[in-house]
């Protein structure tokens, strides 16, 4: 059996928080813009994962734009005092829905403050230099001085407390390692999409937290006939065992899944909860990779 605390907590900058957490991208409208369906249920989600013990929340001001950090904040302001907010900067919304990526000193530092007038804090506790790469869904290698530099800036004005990298390589950690301490990386990962495993290995090492996005395959959600035997297996549902497997792949791993529903809410925290066995795990493991092509 994994020894992996699946339940347990990791150390994300000087706060620990429960390693299944929750993204809000999803409260949003269609295509992450504009206002939700239903704004109550938006609301009822964020008050249902805090009631559950979630403590680490996942948000960007352009997600809407501003639409899930004015939620966040209608819903839970006052915070409770273990709650650790993370936010990402590094991009703006086009009129047409677009995402446009822009790192310019006026964009970082107007997103820094529309995150603290929307959440309604005085300091971030953590923003996410997101990188671009190959159109925003896999890493490139393009330089992260100059927008760290505004970030680190506004660090040291006490506006952000820590600073995490998003869609990076180990190459652009360590350039942004020679300038100020990063708390964690956010990049695409899965069950299938494992480009990652060294270096979850490495942060693991490092005491850095590695929060994936698309944990559950995103816009393609994961499809295997091993994932639905096991979770046959388990009474459990493939969703829940791509989320099981993921808590059970590194201590560091930190889950951030979204959703807009109270029960599927409940769904994936009761994750957390399942336990793989060795040879559930390497039939898993075998999900991946070689396998990929026959994957949604």
């Amino acid at each position: 059996m994994s020894t992996i605390d699946r339940s347990g907590t990791f150390v994300l900058g000087d706060r620990s928080v429960k390693r299944l957490g929750y993204g809000a991208m999803q409260l949003a409208g269609p295509g992450v813009f504009g206002p939700p369906k239903d704004r109550n249920s938006a609301l009822a989600v964020l008050r249902e994962a805090v009631a559950s013990g979630v403590n680490h929340i996942d948000t960007s001001d352009f997600y809407g734009p501003h639409v899930t950090n004015q939620l966040i904040r209608e819903a839970l302001h006052p915070y409770p005092e273990d709650l650790v907010i993370v936010t990402k900067v590094g991009a703006r919304r086009g009129a047409d829905k677009s995402w446009i990526h822009d790192v310019s000193p006026k964009n970082l530092i107007d997103s820094v403050h529309d995150n603290l007038r929307n959440l309604e804090l005085e300091t971030l506790d953590v923003v996410n230099l997101r990188a671009w790469g190959n159109n925003g869904q896999a890493p490139g290698e393009e330089a992260l001085a100059e927008p760290l530099t505004v970030l680190i800036e506004l660090k040291r004005q006490g506006l952000v407390r820590h600073i995490g990298l998003s869609n990076v390589t180990p190459k652009q950690l360590a350039e942004a390692q020679t300038m100020t301490e990063i708390v964690c990386v956010q990049n695409l990962y899965n069950m299938v999409h494992r480009d990652d495993d060294d270096f979850i290995d490495d942060l693991a090492r490092q005491g850095i937290a590695y929060a994936p996005f698309f944990p559950l395959g995103g816009f393609t959600p994961l499809q295997s006939s091993v994932v639905d035997t096991v979770a046959a297996k388990l009474q459990a549902t493939p969703m829940q065992i791509a989320l099981a497997w993921l808590l059970h792949r590194a201590p560091n791993i930190l889950l951030i899944p979204g959703t807009s529903s109270v029960a599927h809410l409940r769904e994936n925290l009761a994750a957390a909860g399942l336990n793989l066995s060795d040879e559930a795990l390497k039939q898993l493991d075998a999900v991946a990779s070689t396998n990929a092509p026959s994957v949604a």
